[in-house]
């Protein structure tokens, strides 16, 4: 059998423009700019008075008009991440949201119209033929409707936007990706530096983490300008609009009140005993006496087994395809037919991600694959987003996106599917134990973890609101802070550690993101236990809720799945299912160390 090089697991971005690169993201441009000033010009002012064929003929010119811009915007785009340094990169980027921002302040006027179109009338022209891929997000633009400003307002926000938050988004994006970290084996990234935090030495994550610090330290008051910047850009929008909370603008879009929001906020906050009671565990399975904010990553296995990227791939695949062939085979297209970036290269984008791009092509992922057991969950993950928006590909560009609050159940349940296999694959007990430890761990980080940051973005929020620009100090102090109410007296959080927030994209270019990994994450692993209970009774239901995308709402796409969103202890029932987790690897830590 071939073995597959990790530098030849490259993606092929010619799906998205043709063969013709930038010069295709030209024409593309020229194609969506043509038909959306014909699209003004024929629509403009008359909204109110469409009839239902009308409306579906409107919607279908739309769907067209997102095609074209999304398949460049997703060219340059992704083109960009993987070479962040290339000013050619980066000038496309920039033509790209130039243009495609003179093509949507052209079409600005059409969900304000439809904002404003009667009740009576606008559900009489829902129930139209030629809608079915658009109901519900004509639905959801009504939801605006009490926040949405004038056509000139909303045009000139959106004209200024590009010199604006989008600038200092990309800015950061720049500035994170070239991060370099000083490591005693030369100069590595910043994602391969952070990757020896999980090594077994105590040295090595701790001169580590000393490294990741004095290399954040140059470019940290430049970032921190970025994060007050925004953080001002944020206050003034929601001003303007009329928004009453700081996230009340992320939770409309998540088709999430702000109560249930806070509801779960307040649960997961309420169980902060279990990732403290997890690092007290930690602590004693290392030998030492109080963790460290860089012990947190620390594997507990002696040695950190090592996978390549052909066995990850068969394990992953064969996860999928124990599941349901549906899963298995779309999933290997993603090898088969180059949807996948995965090895570190100087300049590329830190992290993981998968890009839906458009319905017509097919999604992307991203990794920065080192060859960590992390790293083939990571994979499990992206594929498992890879899965969602490739079944959902027949909802149109308009519903193939659910909210955020559920963005993460697909990616959480591949990931979960994985862990198993290597669970039933590991036979001695401390194999098992390392396995369950980075299960728990990787509840921790999406649940807990995710709720903490979130209280450091209300925080930082609400200071940039009241007390005028923030510090890095005073900054890096909230992050502490947040840190410790999160680790309690188990888990020392360092001086050093400060400034690590200051390379996460999600504070920057998507505010108030983070919570949805603690919905998603509860939600998947509440989606995950009702296979645990129907066994391959499931399979279809779950099927049919990818392939549904973001056509229904949250509490509608979760009862597809039997779960009820509206119940008020749902999340704390996911959260036991955490503490189930944490107690099963309580047990085999117990029959470990007892062999010691």
């Amino acid at each position: 059998m071939t073995t597959t090089e990790l530098e030849d697991v490259a993606w092929n971005l010619d799906d998205l423009v043709g063969a013709d690169g930038p010069a295709g993201v030209d024409r593309l441009l020229d194609e969506g700019a043509e038909r959306a000033a014909a699209f003004n010009a024929a629509y403009a002012g008359r909204v109110a008075d469409l009839d239902g064929p009308g409306l579906a003929g409107a919607i279908a010119e739309l769907a067209a008009i997102s095609d074209a811009i999304g398949r460049a915007g997703n060219y340059a785009s992704l083109r960009f991440s993987t070479d962040t340094a290339d000013p050619v990169n980066g000038a496309l980027v920039a033509k790209v949201q130039e243009r495609g921002t003179a093509i949507e302040t052209q079409l600005l006027f059409f969900d304000l119209e439809w904002a404003e179109v009667d009740d009576a009338k606008a559900d009489e022209l829902l129930q139209a033929d030629g809608l079915e891929q658009a109901r519900h997000h004509l639905r959801s633009i009504r939801r605006y409707r009490p926040y949405l400003l004038s056509e000139e307002a909303e045009t000139i926000l959106a004209e200024k936007s590009q010199s604006g938050d989008a600038a200092w988004s990309r800015l950061f994006s720049e500035l994170t990706s070239a991060i370099e970290v000083e490591m005693p084996g030369g100069t590595v990234a910043l994602d391969v530096a952070l990757s020896q935090l999980s090594s077994p030495d105590r040295e090595v994550r701790r001169t580590t983490q000393e490294a990741v610090t004095v290399a954040l330290q140059p470019g940290l008051r430049t970032r921190g300008y970025i994060f007050n910047t925004l953080l001002l850009d944020k206050s003034v929008d929601d001003r303007l609009r009329g928004y009453p909370s700081w996230l009340s603008s992320r939770n409309l879009s998540n088709e999430a009140t702000d109560e249930s929001v806070q509801a779960l906020v307040d649960a997961v906050k309420g169980s902060y005993d279990l990732p403290q009671r997890w690092y007290t565990l930690k602590a004693k399975l290392l030998g030492i006496d109080r963790l460290a904010d860089y012990d947190r990553a620390a594997s507990v296995a002696e040695v950190d087994e090592e996978i390549g990227w052909d066995d990850a791939r068969d394990i992953v695949l064969g996860s999928f395809d124990a599941f349901s062939p549906v899963l298995g085979n779309t999933a290997r297209r993603f090898f088969d037919e180059q949807w996948i970036d995965a090895p570190v290269r100087p300049s590329k984008r830190g992290g993981a991600f998968c890009a839906y791009t458009v319905p017509s092509v097919h999604p992307y992922v991203l990794l920065n694959y080192t060859s960590k057991r992390r790293d083939v969950l990571t994979l499990a993950h992206e594929l498992g987003h890879g899965l969602h928006a490739a079944l959902a590909q027949g909802r149109g560009p308009f519903e193939q996106h659910t909210p955020l609050t559920l963005a993460e159940t697909a990616s959480v349940f591949g990931e979960t599917l994985v862990f198993k296999q290597l669970l039933d694959a590991a036979t001695d007990p401390a194999s098992r134990l390392s396995l369950l430890a980075e299960n728990i761990e990787g509840s921790i980080a999406t649940v807990f973890r995710q709720t903490a940051m979130n209280q450091f973005e209300d925080r930082t929020h609400t200071a940039r609101r009241t007390e005028g620009e923030l510090s890095v100090e005073r900054i890096g102090d909230i992050w502490a802070e947040t840190q410790r109410e999160l680790l309690g007296d188990a888990v020392e959080v360092t001086d050093n550690y400060k400034t690590w927030w200051s390379y996460v994209p999600h504070f920057i270019g998507t505010p108030g993101y983070v919570y949805a990994y603690a919905y998603g994450q509860l939600l998947a692993l509440s989606v995950y236990g009702q296979y645990l209970e129907r066994g391959d009774e499931f399979v279809p239901a779950y099927v049919e809720l990818l392939s549904a995308g973001g056509s229904k709402s949250p509490e509608e796409l979760a009862a597809i799945a039997g779960l009820d969103l509206t119940d008020p202890g749902f999340w704390q029932s996911g959260i036991e299912l955490v503490r189930g987790q944490l107690d099963a690897a309580e047990a085999v830590a117990d029959e470990v160390m007892a062999s010691r």
